[in-house]
């Protein structure tokens, strides 16, 4: 049986027959975009995420349906809206590369990854008034190495950024 052990503004903590786990209240889906320019560059973000405590270093992403006046958003209309929002992109093509748990043990959320092809910088980018979000367009072929300096500046690189550029390498190799 599921109760409700506490819910706030945007997440309700949840039972269900002793495993306590949470879910978003407020969307129907989250999206990430992996996207390469035309000149073999990778678009990454950097934010910093209070549970963390640190500046994260991931792809583009979002919630679905978080907005009053989106209720019937799709999750590939999410995903144009929130890359265009965050890194100042339009992409002629969203295309839907899979979806799964993002940590099945705590959250019932899972992600949508799709990839942004025929890509058209339309301004700076960073986000809506909420956000301060930094835009990074990183060679494929120097990315690791990019994220392990990165890393030594003390930054947290979010693990879907590898699992992102599994499918980038795979699809632009």
């Amino acid at each position: 049986m599921k109760r409700t052990l506490f819910e706030g503004k945007y997440l309700r903590l949840l039972d269900h027959n002793s495993w306590e786990y949470v879910e978003r209240k407020n969307c129907t889906g989250i999206v990430i975009i992996l996207a390469v320019t035309e000149k073999k560059k990778v678009i990454l973000i950097e934010q910093v995420r209070v549970p963390v405590g640190k500046k994260v270093i991931e792809f583009p992403a979002g919630l679905v349906n978080d907005r009053v006046a989106a209720k019937k958003e799709t999750l590939k209309s999410a995903a144009v809206r929130e890359f265009l929002e965050e890194t100042g992109y339009q992409a002629k093509k969203m295309i839907q590369i899979m979806s799964g748990p993002i940590n099945s043990g705590i959250s019932s959320s899972a992600v949508t990854f799709f990839q942004a092809q025929g890509l058209k910088k339309i301004h700076a980018g960073g986000g809506d008034h909420t956000e301060s979000i930094i835009v990074y367009e990183v060679p494929l072929k120097k990315v690791d190495d990019w994220l392990v300096k990165m890393q030594k500046k003390g930054r947290a690189v979010d693990p879907k950024v590898f699992a992102g550029l599994y499918f980038l390498k795979g699809s632009c190799v």
